[in-house]
This record gives C-alpha cells, structure tokens and sequence, in this order.
C-alpha cells in the first residue's frame, strides 16, 4: 500500500513553529504516514519557484522536534546534501533513533548549488561522490565498531560511534531525478526519490530501476516522489495558486525529462507527474497514477500553498487519505 507524507513549511517565509509543531500532530491524527524535510547550508530560493525569503530551518534540528511531539509519524530528508562529515550525520542519526524511535529515512541528493560547498571548503568535490561515501560510512558505523575508512574525501581509524540506531541502520535514499540517479539507487540505496518530475520521466525511470534490480539480484529500492500539490474544491481555485510557469521553465531545463509530443512542456497538462492539483476526487485520481506507476511513498508538497498550511492538511487528510486508504 502506498504511503502518504507531507513535504514542511521550514522554509522561506512561511516558517513557523506552530505550523511545524501543531501541524505535523494533526497530520498524524489523520492518519498521514510521513513528513519531510529539505536541506541547505547557505539558502537561496529557487527563482522560479519560491520567494525571496532565506529562512531555513536545519533539516535534523526540525525532524528532532517533531519527533518529540509526535508518535509514530515518519521522519524523512528529501533531501539531505553532503555538506556535513558523515561522522556527524550518523552520531545525529543514531541520537534521533534513540530518543524518538526508528522512524527515520535519510534521503540524500548531490545538491544544487555549488556555492554551498564552496563555504565549507568541498567545492572542488565530485558531490556525487560525497553521497556514495556517506551511505558506505553510515552503513559500516551504524551495524560495526573500530571502523576503519579512507577514500578521496574521508579518513579515520577504529572509530566507534554509539548510540547505534534504534532497528538497525537507517534507510538511506538516493533523491533526484536523472538517469544516474535510478541506477545509483540500485547500487548501493534502499529507495529513490525524485522531487518534480514528469510522469513520463518517471516511469522510464522506474523501469530501468526494476531491469537493474532484477540484474544485480535484489530487491528494487522503494519508489517515493514529491510533486507540488494544491487542492481546493475546484481545479480552477487549486491552479490560481500555482506558479504554473515557473513549473514549466524549470521542467524545460531538465536535462533528461522524457519530453512532451510537442517537444516541450507548454501546458498544465504537460506537467501530469510534476504537480497534483484540483478538487479532492481530482487529487485521488492523480494519486492513483502515481500509484499505477509504482510509487510506494508519495509526498505531497505544499510550497505554494504554505498560507494555507493547516486548510490543506485537512482538505486533505479528510477528503483524499480516505478514498485512497478505501
């Protein structure tokens, strides 16, 4: 059966303890599976797509005070970039487990911006790399002592890290959307998880993850996604909301979308996959091809509608968890 999570209003203007706080309780009283977090050092909103504001909550710290004040709802990073050592992820990691549960799914991507690595002093770094050799760390450090560990980025000797995590190492996801991507989720990760795609992109993504799991002889990782989402009781009041264009310029610029027929993505229907909007039977129906494509983890990201944080949560929790949970 498919999870559902909600992506957090962390960030930008829309930041705030209460909607963090009260918000991610009232999603677990109705019944959503997860929330998520995003992740950067030296924030700067993405033109298109957000505004000026540069309030960013840390990623870990968020996911940490959430988990205080809630039960059982799961605690994601969608995603985490590779700016901190892997030391510190996993002391954090396995502190996290601890004290709220193994309820954690670590999503790490290469990041986007160069200029955030540049101030820690990792800007000459494959960042690629940097993801491969965090999942490698974290899974030695979470499950053995005395580990021993050298590669062009990181090195150390018989380093113990305590506390382990709580129901043994914490999943570690690989998040974003190109090719290399889905095979370096196969490799060496237990899911994948793009954020804005196509649905055309997804499911040739998703097929070539299934051929190259069935090839290295083991299970597929877990398929997650997170479109933008904006319900209301029409499918008109859900678009005005939505910054249509900017969703289309930053899906031509996608370097290897699966295209449209007409070459580009030009309308809102160009962008099924890449947002869910409209009435409630409309989000279900939206969801449902998610669903066929084989997503087992979809995050509905609200980023346009963070005004509307706690209306969106009920919309949702009450009108389309059911049908889909039905």
């Amino acid at each position: 059966m498919t999870k559902y999570g909600l992506l957090l209003p962390h960030f930008g203007e829309h930041a705030d303890r209460e909607k963090l706080l009260k918000g991610s309780r009232r999603a677990e009283e109705l019944g959503f599976d997860s929330v998520w977090v995003r992740d950067h050092l030296v924030f700067e909103p993405h033109g298109e797509m957000e505004k000026p504001n540069r309030t960013f909550y840390d990623a870990l710290t968020t996911l940490t005070a959430i988990g205080a004040v809630t039960e059982r709802i799961e605690l994601g990073t969608g995603s985490l970039i590779p700016f901190r050592h892997p030391l510190v992820t996993a002391l954090m990691a396995g502190t996290m487990t601890q004290l709220l549960g193994p309820r954690l799914i670590l999503g790490f991507g290469s990041g986007t911006f160069d200029h955030e690595f540049d101030a820690v002093g990792l800007g000459d770094a494959d960042r690629v790399e940097l993801v491969r050799s965090n999942a490698e760390i974290l899974r030695r450090v979470f499950t053995e002592n005395d580990v021993s560990y050298k590669d062009d980025y990181f090195q150390f000797d018989n380093v113990t890290i305590e506390p382990k995590p709580v129901g043994g190492p914490v999943p570690f996801w690989y998040c974003g959307g190109t090719p290399r991507s889905a095979r370096l989720a196969v490799e060496f990760c237990d899911g994948w998880m793009p954020g804005r795609i196509s649905m055309l992109t997804l499911k040739k993504r998703i097929e070539t993850i299934e051929q190259l799991s069935i090839e290295a002889g083991r299970q597929r990782p877990t398929i997650a996604v997170i479109p933008p989402t904006s319900i209301e009781r029409t499918r008109e009041e859900a678009l005005k909301d939505v910054n249509i264009p900017g969703l289309l310029a930053w899906a031509n610029k996608a370097k290897f979308a699966v295209k449209p027929p007409s070459g580009t993505f030009e309308t809102v229907d160009d962008l099924e996959g890449q947002l869910i909007a409209g009435n409630p039977d409309e989000a279900v129906a939206q969801c449902r091809k998610f669903e066929a494509a084989g997503v087992e983890h979809l995050v509905f990201d609200f980023r346009f509608k963070f005004d509307k944080w706690f209306e969106q949560i009920e919309l949702l929790g009450s009108e389309v968890l059911p049908q889909l949970r039905g």
